[in-house]
Order: structure tokens, then C-alpha cells, then sequence
């Protein structure tokens, strides 16, 4: 792909930093995978013959390349091809088959008296922690998937399983250990006697994203199973194939029509699902515009319980006294700052993606944030530089490329810079351009309010850094602006400013850092958001009240009560208790 010519004529370096470290091209640590579409549906496992099926590519196959091969100046050690390799099929459901497994889910719910939502609360633990015994065994598999398919790079890919099962766990262990499920009767009402638990909503449909497939996807997919709703799983178009690894899993350890996989087209398959109003509950990690079509799409939207996760423009805000602080100080704020922005490639709804930095210090910190990022390494997913993994790796999809090009394009248009040496800068892709999605970062300053980037979430390796007089320029842009998730403060004193900041923040975003990147951990602690950021909280404990209902069985203490209840009891699977 070749640069622009605005991109190529921005290319500019303030500072004297070394360019950015490109990862050794050892061979790869797995061989590429190849998953097969298939559909599960019904409790069955079935191959894809005579379905529709879309071939899955991913990053990368590489092939060295000579000096005469590659565009003029291209440095020895990026002198390679890199084309996208062929891992994977995903079977394209139509509307019918989309309906054939929202029926499977409602003769699994069956109003609410099917096998799962009947079980026992310590039942369908048991019955998760089986599944997830059988994950584990497909954790090289799902990491190698995440790699080839997503650009994620091993030591994350390997967090992303890990965290995915530690998140369960910890999900299972507060079930047991919390009052809100089943811990006896509350005397403390008079005579009147209170058990209170939590129970299903109904079916639930999840779509999760692309960049966190299984960690996403799972943290609201396994709580909404162990309150027993039944799941109808969107798999995303990109990221899909590391649920097809789960399905004998699933296929083994849970009653039929408990989870339904439906895959192909979004625009074709979850329509009808939506209209048919027999979705309960929508569990949907993506993009604003795709939320309220699918909600608008349901009959009866009134009744439908939402958990929404969507986008986010997160600010990193620093106050001037940072600049005036020793250089270890200085160093974490930067080392929060890159892993902030960078950390997988910015593909994270919880990246720093706009960076306000007083007008006095903007340009100083534009050359010590590009000197980190030009010491990055680059390279495919299981490569290593100095014994550690790449840093920056392929975007999943050639569209994702084209959109970071779009607002650098725009942003040098309109007067930025490109601060670090070939910020921008496709690796791999030949004289022609080829299929490379490997960017080289790129570190945008001056960002102005005229930019599409200083709106617009960028999802991406481009870290824009805007300039600011005045805190009420930070302030105005916080209160006018679409997102509220998070916001990071960087300082070094408590200032009176750094106070007020974090009350005037307070009722716009759902979490404020001090002196450390945007995150959703630790898993415990709720992960929310105001405006077109989110509806509904996100953590061990919120995610299992956002797929259920509290519900009451209550008597009088009077009479023969107590006894006949406890008869009841005995035979009462929801009067029991978790553990």
C-alpha cells in the first residue's frame, strides 16, 4: 500500500530518536491454523456441507524481499512481503437458519420451565465448571487463533484466555460467597419471612467484538448462563473462529439449546431475531449505530433488558505541574502513556485516545512520547525483538487500515505533523503495496477541533496530542462531548485544579485514573459509563444482576407456615442454596 501524499509530504521529526525497532523474522512459534466452519445449533454439531461459507484470512505469511523489490529507502530489516494466509471458513447462516436457532433457544427456555433455567443454582455451576475444564484444553489452540486472526501478539492472546477463565471463576466463587443468592431467610420484617435470590430473564442474545473475543464475549456470556438464561452467541465476523474451538466443549457439558451459535452476516441474521421479540435480554459489545438498529428492531423495546458496551474517547489530561517534576516521575508518565495508547495496537475501547497537553509543554512532549514509540517493536504476533513478543502488530483487516489512514490524512491536512520517523508507514507491503496491514504508529501533533481526530475514536495505532491554553478547554470538551467511560490525570502535586477535575469529572465518566492509563480492571471493580459509552456495569458481581432478576418468596410466620415452607425446601430447586 503506497503512502499518500499528504502522509508522505507530513513525515516529520522534531526530536533525534532511533527509528522504530522492527521484530526479528524467526520462524513462527505455531504453524498457521485452519478451522473449519460449522454449526451448532440444537445441541448438534454439524459440518458445513451445503452451507454458504466465507473464507477467514489472517496475518501473515512473510517472504524476504530484495532492495530492488521494495520501495526506494526501505531499510534491510523491513524488506519482506507479508500476505494474508487462508485459516479458517465461517459458515454464512441465512434468515431461516438464524430462526432455526432462536426456535432451539426458545424450546430451551420454554417460558422459563426448560432444563437450565430449572436447575438448581449449584447445578449449573457444576455444569459451567465443566465446561470451562474443557476449554482449557483448547487453550493453544485459541491462542494461536487469536494470533493469526486478530494480530494479537502471544503474551496478550495468552492473557486474553486466561483472564477470560479467571473472570469465571471469581464469577462462580462470589455466587457462593454472596447473600444475594439463596442465603437463607430474612427474619428481620416482623413476621414476615423473605428468601431472596436471583433468577434468568429469559433468552439472551450476545454479540461480542473483535478485539477481545473470548474475554468480552465470555464476561457477559458466562454470568447470563449461570443465572440461567439460555444464549443465542453472535460470533463476530472477524474473531469468530476462536468460539468454533469451543463448541465440543459447550456441545458436551450443557443441556441442548442452552447456547445456540449464530454466524454470517449481521445485517441478514439478527434482524429477524430481534423482530421476532422472543429476545429478552441484548448483551451487545460494539458500536453505538449497530445498538439502536438492533434495538429499534424489537417490537416490544420496553421490554428488553440492555447491557451495552459501545464506543469510547478517553482523554489523557496533563496538568503543567507534571512537566515540572523529576524524571522518575516523568518516566511512569510515559510509560502509562504509551501502554495507554499502544497497547494492542490502541485497539481497545479503554485506550487513551485523545491527549490534552498544555500548549507551554505540547511540543517537548510530542518528541519524548515519539522516541518511546519509535523503540517499539513491530512485527507479526509470535515474532521477538530482544526476547520479547512484538508490540505492534497487523490490524485484523485491511478496512482498519484505511480508516487510520483516512484521519492522518485528514488531521496533516488540516496542519498536524507527524511526529515520529515514518509514523504512518505500512511495513511489508512491497513496491505495490501488497496486503500488509503492519502501521507503524503514528504520533499526530498539533490535533485541533477541526480534525475528525479529535471526535472521532480511532481504534488504532494514531495517538493524537492536542494542545491546550486553558483546563476549560479540557472541561468544555468533556461536557459537550458524545462519550463519557474514562479519563486519565496525569500530575504531580494536589492541586486545588487537579481537585476540581476530578469532581467536574465525576458526573461524566464512569472511571478516573490518577497517574495511570484507562482500564477495566481489576475485574471486581465496576466497569461502566455514561452517554453513547455504555448502559449497564460491567465486574464479577454487576454482570450476574445485569442478566437476572431479584426475585422474593415471602410468607407470615403464623400458623403451620414455617413447616409447610420447610417441605417446600426439600424439594425446591430454586430455594436452594449455591453452594
Amino acid at each position: 500500500m503506497k503512502l499518500s501524499l499528504a502522509l508522505a509530504a507530513a513525515l516529520c521529526h522534531i526530536g533525534s530518536a532511533s527509528e522504530a525497532v522492527l521484530s526479528s523474522p524467526t520462524p513462527p512459534e505455531a504453524s498457521p491454523p485452519f478451522v473449519p466452519g460449522r454449526i451448532f445449533v440444537d445441541g448438534a454439531v454439524r459440518d458445513a456441507a451445503g452451507a454458504e461459507l466465507a473464507d477467514v484470512y489472517g496475518c501473515c505469511a512473510s517472504k524476504a524481499l530484495s532492495a530492488d523489490e521494495c520501495p526506494e529507502g526501505t531499510e534491510s530489516e523491513h524488506r519482506r512481503l507479508l500476505t494474508r494466509v487462508k485459516i479458517g471458513s465461517m459458515v454464512q447462516m441465512t434468515r431461516e437458519e438464524s430462526l432455526g436457532a432462536l426456535d432451539s433457544a426458545v424450546k430451551a427456555w420454554d417460558g422459563g420451565s426448560g432444563v437450565w433455567p430449572q436447575m438448581a443454582l449449584s447445578e449449573r455451576i457444576a455444569a459451567v465448571q465443566k465446561f470451562l475444564a474443557e476449554l482449557k484444553h483448547k487453550r493453544e489452540e485459541i491462542v494461536n487463533v487469536l494470533m493469526y486472526e486478530i494480530g494479537k501478539n502471544r503474551p496478550d492472546a495468552e492473557a486474553e484466555f486466561d483472564r477470560t477463565l479467571q473472570f469465571a471463576k471469581k464469577t462462580i466463587e462470589y455466587i457462593q460467597s454472596s447473600d444475594e443468592f439463596g442465603s437463607g431467610w430474612d427474619a428481620s420484617n416482623g413476621a414476615t419471612r423473605l428468601f431472596l435470590s436471583r433468577h434468568a430473564v429469559g433468552i439472551v442474545l450476545c454479540l461480542g467484538p473483535y478485539n477481545y473475543p473470548l474475554n468480552e464475549t465470555y464476561a457477559t456470556l458466562i454470568p447470563a448462563l449461570l443465572m440461567g438464561n439460555v444464549a443465542l452467541l453472535k460470533l463476530p465476523t472477524v474473531g469468530g473462529l476462536a468460539h468454533l474451538l469451543t463448541i465440543e466443549a459447550f456441545a458436551k457439558t450443557l443441556p441442548p439449546g442452552t447456547i445456540n451459535f449464530v454466524s454470517g452476516k449481521g445485517r441478514v441474521t439478527m434482524p429477524p431475531l430481534m423482530e421476532s421479540g422472543k429476545i429478552d435480554s441484548l448483551a451487545f459489545i460494539g458500536g453505538s449505530s449497530a445498538a439502536d438498529k438492533l434495538i429499534k428492531a424489537h417490537p416490544e423495546p420496553h421490554r428488553l433488558k440492555l447491557f451495552l458496551q459501545l464506543e469510547a474517547k478517553n482523554m489523557g489530561v496533563y496538568l503543567p505541574d507534571v512537566f515540572e517534576s523529576g524524571s522518575e516521575h516523568m518516566d511512569t508518565v510515559m510509560r502509562e502513556t504509551v501502554v495507554g495508547t499502544l497497547s494492542y495496537n490502541g485497539q481497545r475501547c479503554t485506550a487513551l485516545k485523545l491527549l490534552f497537553v498544555p500548549k507551554d509543554h505540547a511540543a517537548q512532549f510530542a518528541n519524548m512520547l515519539a522516541e518511546r514509540v519509535e523503540n517499539m517493536s513491530v512485527g507479526l504476533p509470535w515474532e521477538t525483538s530482544n526476547s520479547k513478543h512484538s508490540q505492534i502488530t497487523p490490524l485484523p483487516y485491511v478496512g482498519r487500515l484505511e480508516y487510520m489512514r483516512s484521519l492522518i490524512d485528514d488531521a496533516v491536512a488540516k496542519g498536524a505533523k507527524i511526529v515520529n520517523k515514518n509514523g504512518g508507514r505500512v511495513i511489508g507491503g512491497g513496491k505495490d503495496g501488497g496486503e500488509s496491514t503492519l502501521m507503524i504508529p503514528a504520533v499526530l501533533y498539533p490535533v485541533t477541533p477541526d480534525m475528525k481526530l479529535y471526535e472521532e475514536e480511532q481504534f488504532g495505532p494514531v495517538i493524537p496530542i492536542a494542545p491546550y491554553d486553558s483546563i476549560d478547554e479540557v472541561l468544555r470538551y468533556s461536557r459537550e462531548g458524545k462519550y463519557g467511560q474514562q479519563v486519565s490525570i496525569f500530575k504531580s502535586a494536589a492541586t486545588e485544579t487537579s481537585a476540581q477535575l476530578v469532581d467536574r469529572f465525576a458526573t461524566v465518566y464512569g472511571k478516573i485514573n490518577i497517574n495511570s492509563q484507562c482500564g477495566r480492571s481489576p475485574d471486581t471493580a465496576p466497569f461502566s459509563g455514561r452517554r453513547s459509552s455504555a448502559m449497564g456495569t460491567l465486574s464479577v458481581a454487576h454482570a450476574l444482576r445485569e442478566f437476572s432478576i431479584p426475585t422474593v418468596v415471602s410468607y407470615k410466620d403464623v400458623g403451620a407456615n414455617s413447616e409447610l415452607v420447610k417441605g417446600m425446601e426439600e424439594h425446591s430447586n430454586f430455594l436452594q442454596s449455591a453452594s
